[in-house]
């Protein structure tokens, strides 16, 4: 039986730290998995709190864990609190698939090894910016093209509480910089260019190679 999050607040409703720990709790408790919230829920558009101690070490860390379960089982290679109907900074990274060479080679795709940020920020590195197709688990069914950085600077704090700082690169740093986004109220149809906006079904038929050529012909976005 599928549970439902319980919204704790509409767009313009503080939210303090009981209602941030009894919805914790809640997803902890939570079987079988929380489902991921949709976009149109309110969540998704709030600037989620800064995490100081809303909940335990140990229930922190059973949360992470819990994220990291949803994120494989959608499956996906991040996953924002906000997604889980939890309007705190904390979100869970990881990209292990295997993709064909070219793909990888065409967006600078590397393995990321399982990274959990706490208050996360980043700022782009150079000048550099790339144009790919993407998606998002709370925009199921579709994805478009996205314009981002290249390389981007992470500043945050590791789930034990120690300043972290690292430099990530092509899909690495898209990645970072699409979960981060969540926590500060947007998502990546912000940023895209809506003429691209494919199903995944059309996508997968048309426009899954390596770049995104062919669908910027056919589809009329980012003329030069």
């Amino acid at each position: 039986m599928t549970q439902h999050v319980r919204p704790l607040y509409g767009p313009s409703t503080d939210f303090t730290a009981t209602d941030i720990r009894d919805t914790a709790r809640r997803l902890l408790d939570m079987e079988p998995l929380p489902p991921i919230v949709q976009a149109g829920h309110p969540v998704l558009r709030q600037h989620a709190a800064p995490f100081d101690g809303q909940i335990d070490d140990e229930e922190l860390h059973a949360l992470i864990e819990r994220m990291r379960e949803v994120m494989h089982a959608a499956p996906g290679v991040g996953l924002a609190a906000p997604q889980l109907g939890l309007p705190l900074q904390i979100a869970v990274l990881e990209d292990q698939y295997q993709i064909d060479p070219a793909s990888a080679a065409a967006r600078n795709r590397e393995p990321l090894e399982f990274l959990a940020v706490l208050n996360p920020s980043y700022t782009a590195v150079g000048p550099e910016s790339a144009s790919f197709y993407e998606g998002c688990l709370s925009v199921s069914g579709y994805q478009a093209v996205v314009s981002r950085p290249s390389s981007v600077q992470l500043e945050c704090l590791t789930p034990d509480g120690a300043p972290f700082e690292g430099v990530y690169y092509g899909w690495q740093a898209r990645i970072v910089q699409h979960e981060t986004d969540h926590l500060m109220g947007a998502l990546y149809l912000d940023r895209a260019e809506l003429r691209s906006l494919s199903s995944n079904a059309e996508h997968a038929a048309r426009w899954s190679g390596p770049g995104i050529e062919d669908a910027r012909a056919a589809l009329g976005f980012l003329r030069s």
